[in-house]
């Protein structure tokens, strides 16, 4: 596949992913996805794989956060890897803490589908918005 092809078919997984159309999502991913999010204190933070690893790290992502993305993110390829950066925004649910991540996913593209998403985060910013306070939520 062409870098343009591989981009755009990024460019489709978030555009699936920002309206939850779970199906579309499912089609542009290789089965044996692995997506590694990094952290400690973070409860998306892990390695999760396939179909099943996918829908519960998306799952987990609707119970736990509130995100916006203030402006479009930028895509940077070479070859089979898309690099996607851009800024989040958001809230914490069960705090109701607010944070500011500033990310990059580095994305394999393979055979037309999506087989390896590594996210780049601020997991500091991401764990102090997830910390109860002594007395509970904010």
């Amino acid at each position: 596949m062409s870098i343009e092809e591989n981009v755009q078919i990024v460019k489709d997984f978030f555009a699936a992913m920002g309206s939850g159309d779970k199906q579309g999502l499912l089609a542009l991913v290789a089965e044996d996805i692995e997506w590694i999010i990094p952290g400690e204190y973070w409860p998306l933070a892990g390695t999760h794989r396939g179909h099943a690893g996918l829908a519960v790290v998306l799952q987990k992502a609707s119970e736990e956060i509130e995100m916006t993305y203030p402006e479009p993110p930028e895509f940077v390829a070479q070859g089979d890897r898309v690099m996607v950066v851009g800024v989040a925004t958001g809230e914490i649910k069960a705090t109701n803490k607010p944070f500011k991540d500033d990310w990059v996913f580095a994305i394999t593209v393979q055979n037309g589908k999506v087989t390896k998403i590594r996210e780049y985060i601020d997991t500091q910013a991401l764990a102090r918005a997830s910390e109860m306070d002594a007395s509970g939520p904010a």
